[in-house]
């Protein structure tokens, strides 16, 4: 096998509160990125793009193909990430309007800042959130990188996992693909996606998406927006139980596309509902004003801006759908779905901990038992005095305002046990008297607060 060109790492300067990659590309946004050496990495656009950051820049490296023939300056990955994460938007200035505009996001958002919409392919976007239906954000990567896997163009190999390109609409519209789909795991979903390749490859061509996009945002490597192809229409094929017969136009009176002609017309294709759709639109066609209300949404939109009143609901009709959107539309602004993101990824419980402003500590301690369950229990303690050696060993003095807190991703035992001061009580003495109390009061407060969570 031929060597790959690997270059040397590079950087964009950028900080963390304008973009935290290690947010936002976990906040189910992007199915691909993969966390290997405390580096993320994806094939965009036919290379390995590999990222790290600290507080003031962004690094990347790039490994091309061995068949490519690049020179150093037709590298265009600046542009390609410049675009990508939409850094010509200002995230601080945006961050303080919609916190001038919603109490609720000024409480929420210091905890969770850097968060960007991605800019995407749309094509992509489309098949990922068709596998998103009710599904997680762990399962939809678990099938996306299948699809990569088996129809996409291999691209290079790191750390001995191979990476791919995601796959074009032909790969997933031949023979044999929805059973193929269905053999790995895809479910009622590898119907949807055959067919909505199917629409694509064979009918409606890749143009007809990027002439959904919003015009005033650049596709990844500048393609422009508003080359639909006039005149598209998908038809109903013999046999086949659900296939495109509407036509949409995607443009308003002056030729323009809109969000809403976008929305209407991916809701023609298999498998595209309004949410879906509403994420086509934010994170594949560059419509801002586009919020996706999924069950996260939902209740957000139920606990912290009283929709549907007291009695709390799981259901969500179209009328009530299109209200919580204009709802956030008219206090968050054209940038809606970005403010969006922020409080969904808030209200995700992989980021509990970070919405609860709790940092790890090196000293945290867990049971036994809960290793081997894999919960994780992280017990932070503030104001902890220094050893004290007593006759019979070594005792730890918790003073009364030391703050103890447990908090458990993964609920699977009953049994769980804070120990973080168990054996300081089987070495202290009467004379320790005050350590003994402190550390009881400091574990009864630690049951009350577990009780909680």
């Amino acid at each position: 096998m031929a060597a790959h060109k690997v270059t040397e790492w590079r950087k964009l300067p950028i900080s963390l509160t304008e973009l935290c990659i290690e947010t936002t590309l976990r906040c189910g946004q992007s199915f691909r990125w993969r966390k290997i050496n405390e580096q993320w990495h994806c094939v965009l656009k036919g290379r390995l793009i590999s990222l790290k950051q600290d507080p003031t820049h962004l690094h990347y490296k790039v490994t091309w193909p061995s068949s490519t023939l690049l020179k150093d300056q037709e590298d265009d990955t600046p542009t390609l990430l410049h675009n990508y994460f939409a850094l010509s938007h200002s995230l601080t200035s945006f961050y303080a309007q919609w916190s001038l505009s919603d109490a609720n996001f000024a409480r929420r958002a210091p905890a969770f800042t850097g968060i960007r919409i991605l800019n995407q392919d749309a094509w992509e976007t489309l098949i990922s959130f068709i596998c998103s239906s009710n599904n997680n954000i762990s399962r939809i990567s678990q099938m996306v990188n299948k699809l990569c896997l088996h129809y996409g163009p291999y691209v290079a190999t790191f750390e001995d996992e191979a990476f791919h390109d995601f796959p074009g609409p032909e790969a997933l519209a031949a023979e044999g693909v929805e059973q193929h789909l269905r053999e790995l795991g895809f479910g009622y979903r590898a119907k949807y996606i055959a067919e909505t390749a199917g629409c694509v490859a064979q009918t409606l061509g890749e143009k007809w998406l990027l002439g959904l996009r919003n015009p005033e945002v650049p596709a990844l490597l500048g393609v422009p927006a508003g080359t639909k192809e006039e005149g598209v229409e998908v038809k109903k094929e013999e046999g086949s139980e659900e296939k495109v017969e509407s036509k949409v136009d995607s443009k308003d009176n002056d030729g323009l596309p809109t969000y809403k002609k976008a929305h209407e017309a991916l809701l023609t294709l298999p498998g595209v509902g309004p949410k879906v759709s509403d994420c086509v639109c934010l994170m594949g066609l560059g419509w801002g004003e586009s919020v996706p209300i999924d069950t996260h949404v939902w209740q957000i939109a139920q606990r912290d801006y009283n929709f549907g009143g007291s009695a709390k609901t799981k259901t969500l009709n179209k009328a009530m759908y299109e209200a919580v959107g204009d709802h956030f539309r008219k206090i968050w602004g054209p940038q809606a779905g970005w403010a969006q993101s922020v409080l969904f990824t808030a209200n995700l419980k992989s980021f509990a901990e970070q919405a609860a402003g709790i940092k790890k500590k090196k000293g945290a301690v867990k049971t036994e038992e809960e290793s081997r369950e894999e919960t994780t229990t992280t017990t932070t303690v503030e104001e902890v005095t220094k050893p004290v050696k007593g006759k019979a060993g070594v005792a730890v003095k918790l003073e009364e305002s030391a703050k103890l807190v447990a908090t458990t991703l993964a609920v699977k035992s009953r049994k769980r046990k804070t120990v973080a001061a168990a054996e300081v009580i089987s070495t202290t003495k009467p004379e320790d008297a005050t350590v003994q109390t402190t550390t009881t009061r400091t574990l009864r407060s630690s049951k009350r607060i577990k009780s909680q969570v």
